[in-house]
């Protein structure tokens, strides 16, 4: 028999949840059985799966020996001797990461070598913020993701509170994201919003542009400034008011002003030109607007922080 004691990054989870992420080898159908048979209690008592858990309680599980993954201690994030992280802002519940283009957020089927969620958790485990043996089924987690070839700011979540309160605000477009990109040409208004429906094209992993409701099809809605134009180029301002997958990059291509730089949306005889070889995108600046109650994170309503510099903008707007 095993236990578990719930600590503060474990409480609030529902039991099956929990159980998956502590006994990772234990199949849900049969986590589920165990419960019912009440070889999974919690406090002594019989459980049931979507129950929530609180801090202190002890969950009590007659599973066998072969179900409890051994700590692995091939971890990435222990081959790691000096993270690096570009870090905007941090404090006890969250970090700020400024990615650079070209890395991974997590570890995807196309490789990509350390992530930044690997060098993120040698981060704090090195600063003993978090110690993985000490945890039941928290890891701190990155909250947003942004293509390898973009770059820009990363929210990360240390506890499970501060995840939580994050995945909701994201989910409620109550965290205004603001890029800049390259566009190739100049915008005709110079500031406008585009909107349109996005549906994926499974077979060549990409999304097609729609001017009409499809099936399948999410409506997305970007609005955009021109800053400024440079001979052929121009450096756009864009406020993501939806969040799809590709959203800013198929809406410039289909405008008729794709990405600089964009191999899979963009013009290549431009790119080649430009010697450039993926998109100049960027998520530069974010703002905290939290129109409803946000907990323990409530300190950052209203508060607005950028990145220090982006690389493309330099190079062609200096």
């Amino acid at each position: 028999m095993r236990e578990f004691i719930i600590g503060k990054n474990d409480a609030g989870q529902r039991l099956d949840r929990f159980l998956a992420k502590a006994i990772p080898l234990l199949p849900a159908s049969l986590a589920q059985k165990y419960v019912r048979i009440k070889r999974i209690k919690v406090d002594g008592a019989r459980a049931q799966r979507d129950q929530r858990l609180n801090e202190g309680s002890v969950v009590q599980c007659y599973v066998n020996d072969e179900f409890f993954d051994a700590p692995d201690e091939s971890n990435v994030y222990l081959t790691i001797a000096t993270p690096k992280l570009n870090i905007v802002y941090e404090d006890e519940n969250l970090l700020l990461l400024d990615k650079p283009a070209g890395q991974l957020c997590h570890a995807g089927d196309d490789g990509g070598g350390i992530t930044l969620l690997d060098h993120l958790l040698a981060y704090l485990y090195q600063k003993r913020e978090w110690r993985p043996r000490e945890e039941n089924a928290f890891t701190p987690a990155l909250c947003n993701r942004i293509d390898r070839n973009t770059g820009g700011i990363v929210i990360a979540a240390k506890n499970a509170e501060a995840l939580r309160i994050l995945n909701e605000k994201i989910k409620n477009r109550e965290i205004a994201k603001y890029y800049l990109c390259v566009c190739v040409g100049r915008p005709d208004p110079a500031r406008g919003t585009l909107e349109c429906f996005l549906r994926k094209d499974e077979k060549e992993n990409r999304m097609r542009v729609y001017h009409h409701p499809v099936p399948d099809g999410r409506n997305a809605i970007t609005r955009y400034v021109t800053l400024e134009t440079c001979e052929a180029i121009s450096l756009i301002e864009v406020e993501l008011l939806t969040g799809r997958t590709h959203q800013i990059r198929a809406s410039f291509a289909d405008f008729g002003h794709p990405l600089l730089g964009d191999g899979k949306y963009g013009n290549g005889a431009v790119n080649r030109k430009y010697d450039e070889t993926g998109q100049l995108l960027y998520s530069y600046r974010l703002r905290f607007d939290f129109p409803t109650e946000a907990g323990v994170l409530e300190y950052l309503r209203g508060r607005e922080f950028s990145v220090q510099s982006v690389p493309f903008r330099e190079k062609y707007f200096s």
